[in-house]
């Protein structure tokens, strides 16, 4: 006997938003395609980012920006307990049912709520530790954002797992920028640190009600534990080694705050914040991209390595100019971005600088273990990572932040990449050669953009006697751009990553045409 048509047509559309059967052809296509959309909205949300940078430096205080950096270390640390792996669980699983993603977002929501009370009464603790008494009615305030984020967790994962990439990059971009507005608002009417506050409870408010909308999926009745276990254990051990992985990321803040207090954390946070920020805007979608694309040829280790290099290539060609400007060019893009006010962040943003080397491959690690389902593996790498960590920054903590983001820098470059790099080939599709081979062309062009701009800024200011900043780092820009271009001019393989990335627009619209 035939199902009534209601029940079938409810099994249908409950069964859309968990098969992902149809996205098998054209995965290549149709990866490139969600890579372009994404960078797309990216390229917006940085321009949004980057004129509240502007704004906001020339409207709050250094102490300002290094208070609320003393919360958001340990935000970021909570964030990832919130999540408990569960959402890249529900990406990297090839079936999963309506009942387990309902059980997961019962989880998740509880999670947050138990994430807001954790942080909300350790209040007292961190204003103690800081010697702050005002982060206490902050970190209460700010700590409602985490019950909103953890009830949207498993409908932004459900997104990523249909590779709707169009409806995701207008939830994530929506919510920063209508968040960093409602900051640059709230600072011009003289809120103060609170504008910072503003900006994180509007930007969690606005990613819960865009999730849920574009998702379209209700959830139900939480399931037993035992539905869910095998994706608990995935996303336990997923999160074990973000976790640690968060702690090493925020330990250089943590005990910048302790030690030398919060005008010294906000230069040093500021100076973080402008370099990460490009490497952070172009992992995000490149890793709502990867993740699902990886975890659906994990066995088809030809097509999976391809898949990987696409992908790894361009984000290490990428940033070789970003290393070039940044080192040799620090001093004229803190005072056009920040104001001569913030001059003490150049040299650190110019020891940072040299992390754009290798730190955007790095986040790539976390797309080979995952989508592998190596999490304990990535558990066991993270404490290492985590640990040599620690010593580096005891060693340079009394000596002062440009220290601190030496040490951290090199060591990164030297030690603690390598490593890293290392466990994750030891076995897999992609191995420690396979890297070196990604890293190696950029790496040249990233030397040659430094001596390039270091270079061409001092003609600028000898010979062409340019003082303002604006033409300065324009100049310093277009000579990074134009030097790594012609170093990948130079080697085959770089060469085609170029043709081929021209290639793009004309096969996604050839794609189009023929699913049409």
């Amino acid at each position: 006997m035939a199902n009534p048509p209601d029940q079938t047509g409810g099994r249908a559309d409950k069964d859309r938003h968990f098969n992902t059967d149809h996205l098998q052809a054209n995965l290549a296509r149709r990866s490139m395609r969600g890579g372009a959309i994404t960078l797309t909205a990216q390229a917006v949300k940085v321009a949004a980012q980057t004129g509240a940078i502007v704004l906001l430096a020339r409207l709050l205080s250094p102490d300002d920006f290094g208070l609320f950096a003393m919360i958001a270390a340990f935000l970021t640390v909570l964030e990832l307990f919130k999540d408990l792996g569960l959402s890249g669980a529900t990406v990297q699983r090839k079936e999963i049912t309506d009942l387990q993603v309902s059980t997961l977002f019962w989880m998740n929501t509880v999670l947050g709520a138990a994430a807001t009370v954790l942080l909300a009464a350790a209040a007292p603790l961190l204003a103690w530790f800081y010697r702050e008494p005002i982060l206490i009615e902050i970190t209460i305030v700010v700590s409602l954002s985490m019950l909103l984020t953890g009830a949207a967790a498993q409908h932004l994962a459900l997104l990523r797992r249909q590779m709707r990439f169009s409806a995701l990059a207008a939830v994530q971009t929506g919510a920063e920028v209508v968040a960093l507005a409602a900051a640059v608002v709230a600072a011009m009417n003289g809120f103060g640190i609170w504008s910072l506050v503003v900006q994180r409870l509007v930007w969690a408010g606005v990613s819960l009600l865009g999730a849920w909308a574009a998702s379209g999926w209700v959830p139900g009745r939480p399931g037993r534990f035992s539905d869910v276990r095998s994706l608990v254990v995935f996303g336990g051990n997923a999160t074990g080694a973000m976790l640690i992985g968060g702690v090493a990321a925020n330990l250089d803040r943590i005990l910048i705050g302790w030690y030398w207090g919060a005008a010294p954390l906000g230069l040093f946070e500021r100076s973080q914040k402008l370099m990460m920020m490009p490497i952070r805007n172009l992992n995000m979608p490149l890793a709502s991209v990867a993740l699902p694309m990886l975890s659906r040829l994990v066995d088809q280790p030809e097509r999976y390595r391809r898949a990987y290099y696409m992908a790894a290539e361009r984000l290490a060609m990428m940033f070789a100019p970003v290393t070039g400007l940044v080192v040799a060019g620090s001093g004229p893009l803190v005072e056009l971005i920040l104001g001569p006010q913030w001059s003490g962040a150049a040299p650190l943003l110019g020891w940072m600088g040299i992390t754009a080397v290798y730190m955007p491959l790095t986040y790539t690690i976390s797309w080979l273990y995952m989508s592998q389902d190596r999490t304990g593996e990535m558990v066991r790498a993270n404490l290492i990572n985590t640990s040599m960590t620690l010593v580096i920054l005891l060693v340079a903590l009394p000596y002062g932040t440009v220290a601190i983001a030496a040490a951290f820098s090199l060591s990164g470059l030297l030690l603690r990449t390598p490593m890293m790099f290392y466990l994750v080939g030891r076995r897999g599709p992609i191995s420690l050669r396979d890297i070196a081979q990604i890293l190696s062309v950029p790496a040249v062009a990233a030397v040659a953009a430094t001596a390039a701009v270091w270079a061409a800024g001092k003609y600028a200011t000898a010979e062409l006697g340019i003082a303002s900043p604006f033409p300065y780092v324009v100049l310093l820009t277009a000579t990074a751009t134009a030097t790594s271009v012609a170093i990948y001019l130079l080697f085959p393989g770089s060469r085609r990553v170029i043709i081929e990335t021209l290639r793009m627009p004309r096969m996604m619209l050839a794609d189009k045409t023929q699913q049409a």
